[in-house]
């Protein structure tokens, strides 16, 4: 049997491969990351300057910008924190309805057989794959109809009616790996249905339950295409909607504004991702486990 014997010069060559190979990498991962890097230092640049020269050098540096904190940059325009307020609102009220529905609908799913129970589960998929924006046109007369155009309550519905699948696949994930025995353990104590499912379930399930309310929060934090689609009236803006406004004719775009809203509107969500990313990697966990 052939053995291999690593001399001096071979094992010099091997070091010599690895440092070039980890080189290259790293080289990769620069080139890679460096035009996102640039933007956003381009974007914290241009929110403290008043004037950029060539476009990316600062002239002066100036808080101008950030006026808009104390006083709207235009008569037709919201208080920018009344806008804030209704970014919170389409975001939390997409979290509670998407956690509310799919944790609810995960649960009799996996834990529960009737007639028709694949085919529940195959069109959730099949519902999910669609693109949003082929929907605009239907739901804009689903909206209509309704009576919530220009209201925020109807793009909370519709954002998350349509995250609802997801979390319905997630969720299903976390229920199929808890044992059997535990659910009837409960069962056969004379707990109900509906008591197994609040206070024996919902608690080994956490982990999931954070996990798609993180990425509910910021799916409505984030949410535009609706927003400037069914909402007009400005009462009923959130940030995305103020820095389409300031965007306008971008012959005419004060970049420096632009630059301090966009920043505005970035610190909370990119917080609250910092706050929770470790909820975020245990969604693969849940989601991608064998269901019943």
């Amino acid at each position: 049997m052939a053995t291999h014997r690593f001399t001096p010069g071979s094992l010099e060559r091997e070091r010599r491969k690895q440092k070039l190979l980890r080189f290259s990498m790293y080289v990769f991962l620069i080139l890679a990351s460096l035009p996102i890097v640039v933007g956003y230092l381009w974007l914290f640049v241009g929110a403290f300057t008043g004037n950029l020269v060539y476009g990316f050098v600062p002239q002066e540096l100036t808080v101008a910008n950030w006026s808009f904190l104390w006083e709207s940059p235009s008569p037709a325009w919201p208080n920018i924190w009344r806008t804030f307020a209704n970014t919170f609102f389409l975001a939390a009220g997409v979290t509670v309805i998407m956690v509310v529905v799919s944790t609810s609908a995960a649960y009799v799913v996996s834990r529960m057989y009737f007639p028709g129970r694949s085919m529940i589960l195959a069109s959730t998929l099949i519902l999910h794959a669609f693109p949003a924006i082929t929907l605009l046109i239907a739901l804009y007369y689903i909206l209509r109809t309704l009576g919530l155009l220009d209201s925020l309550w109807g793009v909370i519905l519709v954002r998350a009616g349509l995250m609802v699948p997801f979390g319905i696949w997630v969720m299903k994930g976390f229920f199929d790996d808890i044992p059997w025995d535990i659910e009837m353990s409960a069962l056969i104590d004379g707990a109900t249905r509906f008591q197994t499912f609040w206070k024996v379930m919902l608690p080994l399930v956490k982990p999931g339950i954070a996990a798609i309310a993180v990425f509910a929060f910021m799916a409505g934090w984030a949410e535009y295409i609706f927003l400037v689609t069914f909402v007009r009236d400005p009462n009923s803006w959130t940030l995305s909607s103020y820095i389409n406004a300031i965007i306008g004719n971008y012959r005419f775009t004060n970049y420096g504004l632009l630059a301090a809203v966009s920043l505005f509107y970035m610190f909370p969500v990119l917080l609250f991702f910092l706050l929770t990313q470790k909820l975020l990697m245990k969604v693969t966990v849940g989601g991608i486990k064998g269901g019943r």
